[in-house]
């Protein structure tokens, strides 16, 4: 504990070993397609109907709170990015403004974060490809959820993880150039969904607009089951569905430009999702009443099968199938790269921190696949939702907060991206994230509080002397 306050200075591309350098290969329209990618995805195409069942009409409201929220920190993210231009996103700026004990804790909830958000669009993913698999090739429901909710395991959730990781160690601009391929085909699949949508559009389904309230609170449903509803309530689940634009920080090392393209694809992605996200929300309950999409696997093709639309359906269906892979592609990436930092740092084996002839990080990547694939075969969307976001809530404090002590530590250091108003907005990022984290479900803040006990404890026996060692201190 003794080095707790160590700040890490950030070395340069050259003076790094051979074997720990990234491969520089990603420009500003990559970055803002893995942004785009992670961020529009299970959020919209699945997690709507998780959100309306708590929330009911205003969903709506709650979207447009969780982005504001998400604005805040991404304006945060892009002026510390382009300061500290390295790989490992919160991690590292944790590490160089506050020190060696916050950034690993900080590591701890982005890898809870990173592995939790795998997991989950890949159990979301499944919810789309399991009907197709079901109807046109008789495969059995019980292998595509997990025991809770009635089934054996998840097993297209893993096939996919399984087919993603290939992919990236294939490697980084060729995934990258897929991933904005896919990108592609997931808009136009949402821009059907909005034509076909607001055709039917009918403004008495948000009457009344807050049924569940504004709070958080437990009622009790038909099934004698307690549930958390109310606008915030879905707010901190659906938080999930803005958060995204993190990934792209941890490309900082493989971005060819980091000081312009940084900003251009955090900034750049999360306005046009934002966009995205209040539309489709609008069109989604103007077109069928909240209660008949409310937890829904697949919210959006139910509406428009409702509608008498199966044909766009079977569309946004197979889009889903076809796309929502870039949404697991970016986080893999992110959690890879921060695994990678990590170790690389002396924090976690070195010999983790090893790249290929092809500038990827294999290793790490493998494990990783291991780990998202047991959450994904057997652990619900929603649970893995809501615990995927108290580590991003805690990792978008940090980067918050790291952006206003630079701003008094070092207030002339340059800065290529400045966040305008940044008191305003880096404390409402903090105030925000806070209120998001408070009105979690309580299973969620005990798992989170759990989770960062045990990896003090790892600090304290293991990592903190590993690190020390790899200075040189031992």
């Amino acid at each position: 504990m003794k080095n707790w306050n160590v700040r890490k200075i950030i070395v340069s591309r050259e003076d790094m070993p051979e074997h720990h350098r990234l491969a520089q290969s990603l420009s500003w329209p990559h970055l803002v397609a893995l942004g785009v990618g992670a961020i529009v995805g299970t959020g919209i195409l699945t997690l709507i109907g998780v959100g309306a069942g708590k929330a009911g009409p205003a969903v709506i409201l709650s979207f447009a709170i969780a982005g504001v929220i998400c604005a805040c920190a991404a304006l945060a993210y892009a002026e510390v990015a382009t300061m500290i231009p390295a790989s490992g996103s919160a991690y590292t700026y944790s590490y160089v403004v506050f020190g060696e004990l916050i950034a690993w804790m900080i590591g701890v909830a982005l890898i809870l974060e990173y592995t939790l958000v795998v997991s989950a669009v890949a159990v979301g993913w499944s919810g789309y490809a399991a009907p197709l698999l079901h109807e046109y090739l008789n495969y059995p429901m019980s292998l595509a959820q997990g025991p809770e909710l009635g089934g054996i395991i998840n097993l297209p959730a893993i096939f996919i993880i399984v087919v993603v990781a290939s992919l990236l160690i294939a490697g980084t601009r060729e995934s990258a150039t897929l991933n904005a391929i896919l990108v592609v085909i997931k808009l136009l699949a949402l821009a059907l969904f909005l034509v076909v949508a607001f055709g039917v559009f009918n403004s008495a389904h948000f009457e009344p607009f807050m049924a569940l309230g504004f709070a958080k609170h437990t009622v009790i449903g038909v099934d004698g089951k307690a549930t958390e509803v109310g606008v915030m309530a879905a707010a901190a689940i659906i938080f999930f569905a803005f958060y995204g634009f993190d990934a792209i920080a941890t490309a900082a090392e493989e971005a060819k430009n980091p000081g312009r393209d940084l900003a251009i694809g955090i900034v750049g992605s999360m306005a046009v999702c934002v966009l995205i996200y209040m539309a489709i929300a609008a069109a989604a309950i103007g077109a069928v009443p909240y209660t008949g999409f409310a937890n829904s696997p697949e919210p959006l093709a139910l509406i428009l099968r409702e509608i008498g639309q199966p044909w766009a359906a079977k569309i946004l269906a197979v889009s889903a199938v076809v796309a929502l892979p870039t949404v697991i592609l970016a986080f893999f990436y992110g959690q890879s790269r921060i695994f990678f930092t990590i170790a690389r740092d002396g924090l976690l084996p070195s010999s983790l921190a090893r790249v290929s002839s092809r500038g990827t990080p294999v290793r790490i990547t493998i494990f990783t696949a291991i780990v998202t694939s047991a959450f994904a075969g057997i652990i619900p969307l929603d649970k893995i939702a809501a615990l995927a976001n108290a580590g991003t809530l805690a990792a978008f404090t940090a980067v918050c907060t790291a952006m206003l002590v630079l701003r008094r530590r070092e207030p002339d250091r340059e800065r290529k991206f400045r966040t305008p108003l940044p008191w305003v907005v880096g404390l409402g990022g903090i105030l925000g994230c806070v209120y998001l984290f408070l009105n979690l479900p309580w299973q969620t803040q005990k798992f989170f509080v759990i989770a960062q006990i045990i990896g003090m404890l790892i600090y304290m026996a293991y990592s903190g002397r590993l690190a020390e060692k790899a200075r040189g201190g031992a």
